[in-house]
C-alpha cells in the first residue's frame, strides 16, 4: 500500500479544477462608430460596424429612422463594405442604430443626429465608462472668429471655454445628463451622456455546469481511490497491532507456572 493520505489526493485533483484563471466575459458584438460622435452636419460621412471577436457574420446593421422607419443597411441606404456601412448623411438619416443578428440578439444602440444649423456637440457615441477622462467640443461649420463657447447641461451652464471644448477628466454618475453648447454662431442640438461601470472578471473560471461535469467525471475515481487508501491504511494500522500483540505474547498471556 502507498503511504498517501486522502487529503492530499483531494487537494491534488479537485482543487486546480477551482482555480483555473478565468477568461474574460466579453460581449457577443459591439457597435462601432468612426468618427466616434453622435452629432454630424448635414454631407459628412460616418462608418457603422458591427465588430465581432472571430467573425463578424450572421449581423446586420439596422436602423430606425427619425421619421419611422425601419431598414438594414444596403437596402435604401448606407453602402455595404464587408462588415462596415459607409453612410453620406442627410437630414433624414437621423435615428438610432444597431448591430442584430439573425435570431434576435442585438448591440447597444447608437443616436446619430444630422444637423442642419451651424453648430454641433462632439461627445462619445457610445456610453461612457466611469472613470474615464472625456472632452466634449464645440464644433462650427466654417471658421468662426472666435472659439469661446459656453456648455450647458440639463439647461444650466456648466462653464465657458475659450478654447470650444471641455474636459471632465474622470467622469461620475453625477456628470450623466443632456448637453449642448452654444456661441456666437449657434446652438448644438443636446446630446445625453450615459456612463456605464469599468468591466469586472468573474470568480469562477468556467460555467456551474461546466464546472459539475467535470467534478463529475473526476470525483468518483477519487471517491474510489479515498476509499481503497482508507481500507489500506487500516489494514497496515492492524497489523502493527497483531504484530505488537505477538511480541507481547509470551509475558502478559502465557506466564510460568511452578
Amino acid at each position: 500500500c502507498l503511504s498517501v493520505s486522502p487529503s492530499s489526493v483531494f487537494l491534488s485533483l479537485c482543487v486546480p479544477l477551482l482555480s483555473v484563471p478565468p477568461p474574460l466575459s466579453l460581449p457577443p458584438v459591439s457597435l462601432s462608430v468612426r468618427p466616434n460622435r453622435s452629432q454630424f452636419f448635414e454631407y459628412e460621412s460616418l462608418i457603422v460596424s458591427c465588430e465581432v471577436q472571430g467573425s463578424s457574420a450572421g449581423w446586420t446593421l439596422k436602423r430606425y429612422t427619425s421619421t419611422g422607419k425601419l431598414s438594414a443597411c444596403g437596402t435604401d441606404w448606407g453602402k455595404q463594405q464587408g462588415f462596415s456601412c459607409i453612410v453620406s448623411l442627410i437630414l433624414s438619416d437621423s435615428g438610432v442604430y444597431w448591430c442584430e443578428s439573425g435570431s434576435g440578439e442585438h448591440s447597444t444602440t447608437v443616436n446619430i443626429t444630422v444637423h442642419a444649423g451651424a453648430v454641433i456637440l462632439e461627445s462619445p457615441a457610445l456610453p461612457v465608462t466611469v472613470g474615464d477622462s472625456v472632452t466634449l467640443r464645440c464644433r462650427y461649420q466654417g471658421t468662426p472668429s472666435d472659439l469661446t463657447a459656453d456648455f450647458y447641461k440639463d439647461g444650466s451652464l456648466v462653464r465657458t471655454e475659450t478654447t470650444g471644448e471641455m474636459t471632465i477628466p474622470a467622469v461620475s454618475r453625477s456628470d450623466e445628463g443632456l448637453y449642448k453648447c452654444s456661441n456666437s454662431e449657434g446652438d448644438s442640438p443636446e446630446r445625453r451622456m450615459t456612463l456605464t461601470d469599468p468591466t469586472t472578471v468573474p470568480v469562477l473560471s468556467m460555467s456551474l455546469p461546466r464546472l459539475l461535469s467535470s467534478l463529475l467525471v473526476v470525483c468518483p475515481y477519487l471517491l474510489v481511490t479515498v476509499i481503497l487508501l482508507v481500507k489500506c491504511n487500516r489494514r497496515r494500522a492492524q497489523g502493527k497491532n497483531l504484530s505488537s500483540y505477538i511480541a507481547l505474547a509470551p509475558t502478559t498471556c502465557c506466564p510460568n507456572t511452578l
